[in-house]
């Protein structure tokens, strides 16, 4: 039988936070932009442009935010 302790080395710390992003409707609307981008070539290609346009704005925010996510971490943390 294996001994508690070595598992413990594995978990965090007990006061350590884990991290973990807001809920956000970005990944929803940037499949909306892939989405209308696609059927846009089929259609109309003004769709198409929509698509892009959405796809553009929300890739760039989701950047943003994901950026700011990962500055408002302790400088300590360690991704794995």
């Amino acid at each position: 039988m294996t001994e508690p302790d070595e598992f413990a080395e594995d978990a965090p710390p007990v006061a350590e936070e884990i991290h973990l992003p807001a809920p956000s409707f970005l990944p929803v609307f940037m499949a909306v932009g892939i989405t209308l981008g696609v059927i846009g070539i089929t259609i109309n290609f003004i769709i198409s442009i929509v698509g892009v346009v959405i796809f553009l704005i929300t890739l760039v925010r989701w950047i943003r935010e994901t950026r700011r996510d990962m500055a408002e971490l302790p400088m300590d943390h360690q991704s794995r």
